[in-house]
């Protein structure tokens, strides 16, 4: 259930006039009032000879009581509550409830308090209603409103667990603004998957994606077809945008227009600025001191990809060991990663990684603030996948695919991590969520690749898999029947293979790959061990060799590595 308090008003009827009205996208279905300060208070939804005008003088009268120079200027309160899309319709009565303990919590009406302000609560939908309350109490007073925003999430977190709603994790307002129960009637009405507002965010989080400038911006906005609206100031300068779908229309078939900062709150004008200006002390480094390379131009998705996924381990060092704002900036860039991963996946990846980027959203903003800089390895990841192109799914660009997925799901764990020991629950949740959607779509990229290596195992001659078999036994003495007997040990045996022939020392790397996590509780031992050598070897080559070697499976063993 999500309590949200409005800006302060100055006209009462002027909010009764919306709250009873047909909303701005003929969204309000029977408006009619649930409960108020007083219950004979007269109900202008169910009684045609009540006006607008007989309810604003009823509440606003202790207002006007006062002399005009105590008046507030802004004396108009506003709160809705929503309940969660998967929740039960709940009655008139429940909502009732609801609303006197949301005006006691907050001190609008403290429970048995006779002078308290004036209050009416108003139902025009099945999943909200909106309270509208006047700033002064029958006595003359003000009412005491410190930190009513906190109080009303904490009351409705009490409601959820009495009325076994679902559950929602303390926010701290980072999050995108909730499509509403109107706009999610008109996506289903025109057969979309998501609302407008979220096609939109969508649509511009990935314009936004490795973007270096605002004309690029911009250009990526109109190639994606939205339609944009630009807001300058007197001197010409740009202050901000709006975008619409085509086809979105409103009741007076109007272009619905969304503002970025409507959309997410990292995706305001300045907010994308942010993204474009290097602190002077990040401009040349990666947040771990060193300076950055000069990298040579994207030759083609599977370059893009190997790439990405040295950007993405880098990324999860940093996560792991440094300072709250450099974190803070690779989760945010990570986002973008994974919306140009998206933007570019195969046919049978795409929906999970669409969701992914989708879910992962919400973990990439907190009041942690990210220093910007220290990101551009993530974000030149983001614009190399962009323009290297859509990959093909098969392949070297398939199995370089596979390895910055499995890539992918790790950072993805790792933001988690991060989240939850500051005590961020939403994006904690929200990081999770985008894993386990990574884990899919990592299964579905590295079925090929696998595959070909266990067949590439099977036809190893004789004596060679009997001599990665003794290598396996000097080096995991206690595991290596274990292996042996996995349908993966095939997969295994190629790998040894090529790792050999790469030049490594297949035992040195074995070992390595056995070290940084005990593998008894692996599903597959083989799987893992295949993943963990192929990125070592990956990594020992420099990432420039064309025969790159393929990453392996992701396997039960969540976090792994």
């Amino acid at each position: 259930m999500i309590p949200s308090i409005h800006k302060r008003g100055t006209k009462t009827v002027g909010l009764i006039r919306y709250l009873y009205g047909p909303g701005t996208h003929e969204e309000h279905i029977d408006p009619h009032l649930v409960a108020a300060f007083d219950p004979l208070t007269p109900d202008p939804g169910r009684d045609p000879d009540v006006t607008f005008g007989q309810l604003q003088r009823l509440l606003d009268q202790p207002v006007n009581a006062l002399p005009a120079g105590r008046r507030p200027k802004k004396h108009v309160w506003h709160l809705s509550v929503r309940a969660s899309p998967e929740d039960p319709i709940l009655s008139d009565e429940d909502w009732a409830a609801i609303a006197r303990r949301m005006v006691a919590a907050t001190g609008i009406a403290p429970e048995g308090d006779e002078a308290a302000c004036r209050w009416a609560a108003v139902r025009h939908a099945d999943d909200h209603i909106h309270i509208i309350a006047t700033l002064v109490r029958d006595d003359g007073r003000r009412p005491r409103l410190h930190n009513e925003a906190r109080r009303a999430q904490a009351e409705c977190r009490r409601i959820e667990a009495d009325y076994g709603l679902r559950r929602v994790a303390p926010g701290d307002g980072t999050a995108a603004k909730r499509p509403t129960s109107a706009e999610r009637r008109k996506a289903e009405r025109q057969g979309r998957e998501r609302t407008a507002r979220e096609e939109l965010r969508e649509t511009v989080r990935r314009a936004v994606a490795g973007a270096t400038s605002e004309e690029e911006f911009f250009d990526r906005l109109a190639a994606a077809g939205l339609l944009i609206r630009k807001r300058f100031a007197p001197s010409g300068d740009l202050l901000g945008y709006k975008v619409a779908l085509p086809d979105d229309r409103n009741g007076e078939k109007e272009r619905v227009f969304y503002a970025g900062s409507a959309l997410a709150p990292d995706l305001s004008l300045p907010r994308i600025r942010e993204r474009w200006t290097l602190p002077a002390e990040a401009a040349s480094a990666d947040g771990s001191g060193r300076e950055q390379p000069v990298l040579p131009d994207v030759t083609g998705p599977a370059f893009a990809r190997r790439r990405a996924s040295a950007a993405t381990w880098q990324a999860l060092l940093i996560i792991d060991q440094g300072d709250d704002g450099a974190a803070a900036a690779q989760i945010a860039a990570a986002g973008e990663v994974l919306d140009a991963l998206a933007k570019t996946s195969a046919a049978h990846t795409r929906a999970e990684l669409r969701e992914a980027a989708f879910a992962f959203e919400r973990a990439s903003r907190s009041h942690v603030k990210a220093v910007r800089g220290h990101d551009r390895a993530l974000r030149q990841a983001a614009r190399d996948l962009v323009h290297s192109g859509p990959a093909l799914g098969r392949g070297e660009d398939g199995a370089t695919t596979a390895m910055l997925i499995d890539m992918a799901f790790f950072l993805a764990i790792a933001a988690a991590n991060w989240h939850a020991k500051k005590e961020h629950a939403q994006q904690a949740a929200a990081a999770q969520q985008a894993a386990e959607h990574l884990r899919a779509a990592y299964q579905a990229a590295a079925a090929h690749p696998m595959a070909n290596l266990r067949q590439r195992g099977q036809r190893l001659a004789p004596r060679v898999r009997q001599r990665h078999a003794a290598l396996v036994q000097q080096v995991l003495p206690e595991l290596a029947e274990r292996i042996r007997a996995e349908a993966g040990w095939a997969a295994l045996a190629a790998t040894l293979d090529d790792v050999r022939k790469a030049g490594h020392d297949p035992a040195v790397l074995l070992a390595d790959a056995a070290r940084r996590r005990e593998l008894d509780t692996a599903d597959s031992i083989s799987d893992v061990l295949v993943w963990r050598l192929r990125r070592s070897a990956h990594h020992a080559t420099g990432h420039q060799r064309s025969e790159q070697l393929p990453p392996s499976a992701l396997t039960p063993e969540t976090g792994a590595t």
